[in-house]
């Protein structure tokens, strides 16, 4: 049976900004898993202080980060009393690579500290973190400050997370750590790394907790080869259904595609949820469990729990800009919003569930328009050139640019800037010096059959919580 001490509800982890600080603290004060989505919050502090930090919270939980004299570059380099003039490009943030570099990691480790540290603040109910494997090359970092901060959970999906438990371990025991790093093209038995030392970092007063680990996954077949070793094991599982938003695994087998191009799944991808139960790990059902009904399913089931993501992106504490977060309630109550699954929109290769909303970039006219560049560059891959050296491309940058990289042209057919969108879609877009404006892309899950049981229109994540915990219903 599970561990009465684990949550019931997980709150999705939706980047970039979306599951913030302030739906994350709002979650655990109801009782449950709250989660800050840790993709790149380097930028989202950085625009944030640029945008003058009103109320003062991200200066205030800046206050408490271990190093202070990293908070004062932070703030000289990036906060602006009363904030930028609207309009106004926001100073970039150094971009993600091998090599080191000590300002970037503790950019990074600070942006998670800040977040995680705001989220616990006032409330004592769990708070955890929640990363994508993809993007490797910021991991070590951003885990070590959350840590800082005092994180219950660090969860990771969107790839194999089997060096996290490891990485959680050194990190805790205030020593070294690397984390292999994929880079194609590299030759059979050359390996590549991305490492930190947390005492050059941020040496906190006293010890930093080992958080647990939640694997995010989708199959059974992954489960069991992460349950295969200590030194791969997760505390917990969370299994996670095509139907979730954001990322997800593409079928089983050679991808095929429906009439109206979305991935076809079929018998061979669901879970197998008993042969994850003979693991003994405890497991949450995610995509589509946002219901009480599917909350009991669940437990009788086994699992400890449901994750729910869409539930929480549309209520009141969301990240989301709130005019677009209305927007999208509205269509949802009358019927008329869809959300696709998009076989190519992300350039980190999974499928993509992407909301269509005017004026976003799920509209062919909004998208083709739009110059192609990669500046933010979180889901950039890194490859070895010809000369050895590493390089890094994105199927969402400039065509001629990929392909001079040695990218195959049709891989960059579709592609969406996750990373601009994303980041727009929280209200952080960036303005270019010749006026243009990125649009946001708005990602959900497939299923609003929770809609119904929630206060119309505007809801908070109380609400979420007390509606799923609601035996009469």
């Amino acid at each position: 049976m599970p561990d009465p001490g684990w949550p019931l509800i997980i709150q999705g982890g939706m980047g970039v900004g979306v599951s913030g600080w302030r739906l994350a603290r709002a979650v655990a004060q109801a009782g449950q898993l709250g989660v800050v989505s840790g993709v790149a919050l380097d930028a989202v502090l950085a625009r944030r202080l640029q945008l003058g930090d009103p109320g003062g919270h991200l200066r205030e939980a800046l206050s408490h980060f271990p190093s202070q004299d990293v908070t004062a570059r932070i703030l000289q380099r990036y906060y602006v009393p009363g904030g930028i003039t609207p309009g106004s490009p926001f100073r970039p943030v150094p971009r993600l690579a091998l090599r080191p570099n000590h300002w970037r990691d503790a950019l990074i480790a600070a942006g998670n500290f800040a977040h995680v540290w705001l989220a616990r603040q006032g409330q004592d109910g769990p708070v955890g973190v929640n990363y994508l494997e993809k993007i490797q090359l910021a991991t070590p970092a951003a885990v070590y400050g959350a840590m800082l901060a005092g994180v219950d959970y660090v969860l990771m999906g969107a790839g194999i997370p089997s060096e996290i438990p490891a990485l959680l371990d050194t990190l805790a025991a205030g020593k070294r750590a690397e984390l292999p790093v994929d880079v194609a093209g590299a030759a059979a038995g050359q390996r590549y790394t991305v490492a930190l030392d947390p005492r050059e970092l941020a040496e906190p007063a006293e010890p930093v907790r080992r958080p647990r680990f939640l694997a995010i996954v989708s199959s059974a077949v992954l489960a069991t080869y992460l349950n295969r070793s200590p030194a791969t094991r997760p505390d917990g599982l969370v299994l996670e259904g095509s139907v979730a938003g954001g990322h997800s695994a593409p079928p089983r087998g050679r991808m095929q595609l429906s009439p109206d191009g979305e991935p076809l799944y079929g018998p061979r991808d669901l879970i197998d949820v008993p042969k994850v139960a003979t693991t003994g790990l405890p497991f949450w059902l995610a995509g589509g469990h946002a219901t009480p009904q599917a909350l009991t399913a669940a437990r009788t089931a086994g699992a400890a729990g449901i994750q729910a993501g869409t539930a929480f992106a549309l209520c009141q504490e969301s990240g989301l800009d709130p005019e677009l977060r209305r927007r999208l309630l509205a269509r949802a109550a009358d019927g008329s919003l869809t959300v696709r699954n998009e076989p190519h929109a992300s350039p980190a290769g999974f499928p993509f569930k992407v909301a269509q909303l005017p004026g976003t970039l799920s509209q062919d006219e909004v998208y083709r328009p739009r110059p192609r560049l990669c500046d933010l560059g979180y889901l950039r891959s890194p490859y070895q050139r010809p000369d050895g050296r590493v390089g890094y491309r994105c199927p969402a940058e400039p065509v001629d640019e990929y392909v001079r990289k040695g990218g195959d042209a049709s891989e960059t057919d579709g592609r969406r800037c996750v990373c601009n969108g994303l980041t727009a879609t929280i209200g952080l877009g960036q303005h270019r010096p010749d006026g243009y404006a990125e649009p946001p892309l708005l990602t959900l899950g497939q299923d609003l059959s929770f809609l119904p049981g929630l206060p119309q229109p505007e809801y908070t994540a109380a609400d979420v919580v007390r509606y799923l915990l609601d035996p009469a219903i």
